[in-house]
């Protein structure tokens, strides 16, 4: 992957919503309907898992859906799906499979307060420059007691700049992991693919976990899984791959706050989702 310069002039939101917008096809093609080995052998089966026996869940940054879709085949009755890319969620409606999908931001979400057994966010922070608002949103929909799913890139051995060196001067020849800057917070626009650029914020783990404490979250647990078979066949030259993780997932749950309502039946409306008492 390619470093490249920020535009000049455009504020980090901005800069999302355009690239994901002009991206999101090459997304659809490569990532979703079983494109992906991580997130048909990983991912999905993963969130599913860990969120089983919640009944209504929002997932954020739902791009076109595959999370949502399978969430609710898995058996979650109520799946609300939020994006800002208007290409996303066009090509999520059209799919279907179930969920209700709406158009909205992290930090704003059109859900109400308390209405959610779960919450899933997957390999969505790392492009956003603030996670404060956004978590401070988890909590406001989730119900008392309700869990969070974050999934990320590793924050520490996938920081910008790392990846593979074949070292050749060395005899035998070795291949090693190399970590990019991990404690400096940085903002970069990565070619990920000849001529698709995507924005990526990387901030070190504790910043994620300080945040989520302070906005009250309680953890639960963490996976740090291996590359999947499907990931790995497809890199035969790099045999230690097996021993490097691309994701962490972590499992947090709200505060079992005394008095609040758990909410019943939810209900679409105009740009909303309304859960009743």
């Amino acid at each position: 992957m390619t470093n490249v310069e920020q535009s000049q002039g455009a504020s980090g939101a901005d800069a999302n919503r355009e690239l994901w917008e002009t991206h999101a096809g090459w997304w659809q093609e490569f990532f979703t309907d079983g494109a992906d080995p991580e997130y048909e052998e990983q991912i999905l089966p993963l969130i599913v898992d860990w969120t089983r026996g919640a009944e209504r869940v929002c997932e954020v940054g739902c791009g076109e859906g595959q999370v949502s879709r399978q969430l609710h085949a898995a058996g979650a009755h109520v799946v609300v799906g939020v994006d800002p890319s208007a290409a996303q969620v066009t090509a999520a409606v059209e799919r279907g499979g179930g969920p209700v999908y709406l158009r909205g931001a992290a930090d704003r979400l059109p859900v109400a307060d308390a209405s959610m057994d779960a919450v899933v966010v997957c390999l969505v922070f790392e492009h956003l420059d603030d996670i404060t608002e956004p978590v401070a949103e988890v909590v406001r929909v989730l119900r008392p007691g309700g869990r969070f799913v974050l999934l990320l890139n590793h924050p520490l051995l996938q920081t910008p700049d790392s990846g593979w060196v074949d070292d050749h001067i060395v005899d035998p020849p070795e291949q090693y992991w190399q970590v990019g800057n991990y404690l400096q917070p940085a903002a970069v626009v990565e070619e990920v693919s000849k001529g698709v650029f995507i924005r990526f914020v990387h901030r070190p783990l504790g910043t994620y976990l300080n945040t989520l404490a302070a906005a009250g979250l309680r953890f639960e647990k963490m996976a740090e899984p291996a590359p999947p078979p499907g990931f790995l066949a497809a890199a035969p030259e790099y045999p230690d791959a097996a021993h490097i993780p691309r994701l962490m997932a972590l499992s947090w749950r709200g505060a079992f706050t005394a008095g609040l309502p758990i909410a019943g039946p939810c209900i679409a409306g105009p740009g909303v989702i309304a859960c009743a008492p």
